[in-house]
């Protein structure tokens, strides 16, 4: 792709933003306007240009998966070597580069999850905890570290925290006090170190922080509404004195302030840069005019940006439904999906959305009662799946081999000896489950550069696996909101909005409120065809009757 052309794709707006190559950019993304399509065609115009090096462009967003979106998109436009990762994955890399040279080791390793050492520390304060409240008291360790307090720091504001995981603030303070001892003595970090301890060294050691200068001097934070004043910390020490940066956001999708996340910091962006450029995208290419016109009345109109503005058609208006029980809620949803997966629709253009984990249970009955798969965003990694894990290892050993086969041929000869077959298995359980991984498998091929051999395909997978960029299962999705945030289906449906879990019950302040409602939105904005939204009116037949959700009266006509 010309120079030339990659402007020619993007609409005015996009083009405004990608032209604007140095200083600092902001660029206030609403749904579906094509953030991403913008960013790397900047990325990859900058380059082009020659106003960029590759090298030394640094692309930064919060998941993997964003991640790997990321670098596929800016591959197909014809860029290697731009850094593009998650602020963690940076940081760590920085600090196992660093720490062995200023400290004479290597780095502690990283720990998968906190809840194995919670309860190491909990079991030597003689606690015992369920499930749920390790949950709970994992978060609250995040938000403080996140928020950049040490723990005399927290114990001064523990008392105005809320109960966590059923503890008195004294014991909170405790219990987290013996969570750093234990980690400590297991000489091991949790992903908040990782940030924390990069940050320290890099301002310790000028040697360290001038390497990083060096090498990085172009910026781009992706879903920068939801930056902590942690990661906004270490982004001030990666960027220096310069203010090559563009921030992408948007103050409409904030849905994470209970990490410690906030929007003051795109708000106040162009206070805090001089002659900053700032370019909205509100040109909604991704849902119908009904469902934009649906979500433009979830905003505030105090809001920094403007209304959606759909460029689709009109098509369905999105539809309220009321349901006697949680059970009939799940029923009605399962039998909405069957219906249109008999009408042809795609499993995987379907989507269930709920606002907690535990909210999947009766969808999970519904849908496998009528023979639909569906698969629950968060579930078993599919690098973690053994047929998968095989099959990579014989594609690296093909590559070695300098194989001059076919790629597709080298590909399926692979997952037939893992024993895929071309026609599914006709009954549902693992053999399918295998079929379908290794299906999925053979399926990247097609989203690699006309050409390419056995090798990139296997670099292609180390970078996928690396980042955990998973590709897509033919099932239905079943997601809690935050889990959909930057996807999308042709047909969403959102079950349980009821007071209590939208917004949910322990959002009690008015900017508690105001976050569940932008969580809302974000839901709302995943569909590009279908909505419905549902509430149960109790949960069992004859129970405890359940009020619907304080969100619904938006959706009537405004004047």
């Amino acid at each position: 792709m010309t120079t030339d052309s990659l402007l020619e794709a993007l609409d005015p707006e996009q083009r405004e933003a990608a032209e604007t190559l140095l200083g600092p950019v902001c660029i206030l993304a609403g749904a579906g306007t094509g953030k991403t399509r913008t960013v790397t065609h900047r990325i990859a115009y900058g380059i082009g240009a020659g106003y960029y090096t590759a090298s030394r462009v640094m692309a930064l967003t919060y998941t993997n998966r964003a991640a790997g979106e990321l670098r596929a998109r800016l591959r197909q436009l014809g860029i290697v070597g731009a850094s593009v990762k998650t602020f963690h994955a940076a940081a760590l890399a920085q600090l196992q580069y660093f720490w062995p040279q200023f400290a004479g080791i290597p780095a502690p390793m990283v720990i998968d999850s906190k809840s194995k050492i919670i309860a190491q520390a909990a079991e030597s304060l003689k606690l015992k905890f369920d499930t749920a409240s390790v949950r709970d008291i994992a978060a609250e360790i995040e938000w403080r570290k996140y928020s950049m307090l040490s723990l005399d720091d927290y114990e001064k504001v523990a008392g105005s925290r809320g109960i966590v995981g059923g503890l008195s603030a004294e014991m909170n303070v405790k219990l987290q006090r013996a969570y750093e001892e234990t980690k400590v003595s297991l000489n091991r970090l949790d992903w908040e170190d990782v940030l924390i301890l990069n940050l320290g060294l890099l301002r310790a050691e000028p040697r360290a922080l001038a390497h990083v200068h060096q090498q990085y001097r172009f910026f781009t934070v992706d879903e920068y509404q939801d930056i902590s004043p942690l990661q906004h910390a270490l982004l001030d020490a990666w960027l220096g004195d310069h203010n090559d940066i563009c921030v992408v956001g948007d103050p409409n999708q904030t849905i994470y302030s209970f990490t410690g996340a906030s929007s003051e910091y795109l708000r106040n962006f162009a206070n805090r840069f001089e002659d900053t450029k700032v370019v909205q995208l509100t040109r909604n290419y991704r849902s119908t005019q009904e469902i934009v016109a649906f979500a433009n009345r979830l905003t505030v109109k105090s809001s920094d940006m403007d209304p959606l503005e759909s460029q689709g058609s009109l098509g369905l208006p999105p539809t309220i439904r009321s349901h006697a029980t949680i059970a009939a809620e799940a029923k009605f949803v399962a039998n909405q999906v069957a219906e249109r997966l008999a009408q042809g629709a795609a499993a995987h253009e379907i989507a269930v959305l709920y606002r907690v984990n535990g909210q999947s249970e009766a969808l999970e009955n519904a849908l496998g009662d009528l023979g639909i798969e569906y698969q629950v965003r968060g579930g078993e990694r599919f690098f973690n799946r053994p047929e998968i894990q095989g099959a990579i290892q014989a594609i690296r050993a093909e590559a070695m081999s300098s194989s001059e086969k076919p790629l597709n041929q080298s590909v399926t000869d692979i997952a037939r000896s893992f024993g895929w077959q071309l026609k599914a298995p006709s009954e549902p359980g693992a053999a399918l489950d295998r079929w379908e991984s290794l299906s999925s498998l053979i399926q990247i091929i097609d989203e690699l550069p006309e050409g390419s051999n056995i090798v990139d395909f296997a670099k292609e997978l180390e970078e996928r696996q690396r980042s955990q960029h998973e590709p897509q299962k033919s099932a239905v999705t079943l997601a809690t909101i935050h889990a959909a945030k930057g996807l999308e289906w042709d047909i969403v449906h959102i079950v349980g909005l009821n007071e209590g879990y939208l917004p949910i019950s322990y959002a009690q302040t008015e900017s508690e409120v105001a976050e569940e409602l932008r969580l809302l939105y974000v839901g709302v904005t995943r569909a590009k065809k279908e909505l419905t939204l549902n509430y149960p009116s109790s949960d069992i037949d004859g129970g405890r009757s359940r009020q619907g959700s304080r969100f619904l009266s938006l959706f009537k006509s405004r004047d």
